[in-house]
């Protein structure tokens, strides 16, 4: 039987500052858009009411965070709510115990079902190339410290936020913790290499998803954002690695698609990933 599930990737544009009313009113409408498409799960782009503002240096970075509890925020997730539709929005998140890249969970109901911090935060060096800007995440995000699924839409729902799609570890915990559909919220730049940064932009996406028998919903911001040029091309990956639905490269885009949840069942069965693993000799990965 059927275990469908209409899911949508918010493909959002460039952003001059936080929670500007240009973003906070293209997220609403992005919302209203999923509802016309019976989508009943959104997912938005890493940071997404944000500018990406970790390629460069900002001392007094407090002002570019938000907190769940502003009102920005909490218009966004009663919208969501208002229109029947579970949401996954990312946010520099202000919190008591510090400032996180971090993604709220609402189920349909508009319940907050919880939160995800990105886990592994990452450091590049500048270089002197056009959109060689780098990017100093370690100055502005303390790192998260849980790998656990959300109940959403009557599956699991797994969550990992752009650097973390590349730690194949990670993904393999929230699969064999019940996650059938990842969600990867990205600001994926091509920074100075863009024939290399698009070629490979689909692989740690379509990797996870063949390693890990299930689906991942990878959604990215698009456009030009200062010396950021950002790829776009939200994909959504099936249990078997292919990609099912893929969104452009010049334009905020709403990706729809529907996914039988059955064929993660299908693909575990299939693949021999789960039944020869070997985690006795897997120690070296975690000492």
């Amino acid at each position: 039987m059927a275990r469908t599930l209409r899911v949508a990737a918010a493909q959002t544009g460039a952003v001059t500052e936080t929670a500007e009313p240009a973003i906070v009113e293209a997220v609403i409408g992005m919302i209203d858009a999923a509802r016309r498409q019976e989508a009943r799960l959104v997912v938005f782009p890493e940071l997404c009411l944000a500018p990406f503002f970790a390629n460069r240096l900002v001392e007094r970075f407090d002002p570019l965070f938000l907190s769940p509890s502003d009102e920005v925020v909490r218009r966004i997730l009663r919208h969501a709510a208002q229109a029947r539709i579970a949401i996954v929005l990312p946010i520099p998140e202000r919190a008591p115990d510090g400032w996180f890249n971090t993604a709220l969970v609402a189920d349909e109901d508009g319940k907050a079902v919880g939160r995800y911090r990105k886990t592994h935060i990452p450091a590049y060096f500048p270089n002197e190339r056009p959109g060689g800007t780098g990017s100093y995440e370690k100055f502005y995000f303390a790192p998260g410290n849980e790998l656990e699924p959300f109940e959403v839409c009557g599956t699991r729902l797994g969550i990992q936020i752009c650097n973390d799609r590349l730690y194949p570890e990670a993904s393999r915990v929230l699969a064999l913790k019940g996650a059938e559909l990842i969600a990867m919220p990205i600001a994926f730049s091509v920074y100075a290499d863009a024939a290399q940064r698009a070629s490979i932009w689909d692989v740690p996406p379509r990797a996870r998803a063949y390693e890990n028998g299930l689906f991942v919903l990878a959604c990215n911001r698009v456009g030009v954002e200062g010396a950021r040029h950002h790829l776009g091309r939200s994909l959504l990956a099936d249990p078997m690695g292919m990609i099912q639905a893929e969104a452009g490269t010049q334009a905020p885009e709403l990706l729809v698609a529907e996914i039988d949840l059955e064929e993660v069942t299908r693909a575990r069965a299939g693949l021999a990933w789960w039944r020869d693993r070997r985690p006795d000799l897997y120690g070296p990965i975690v000492t």
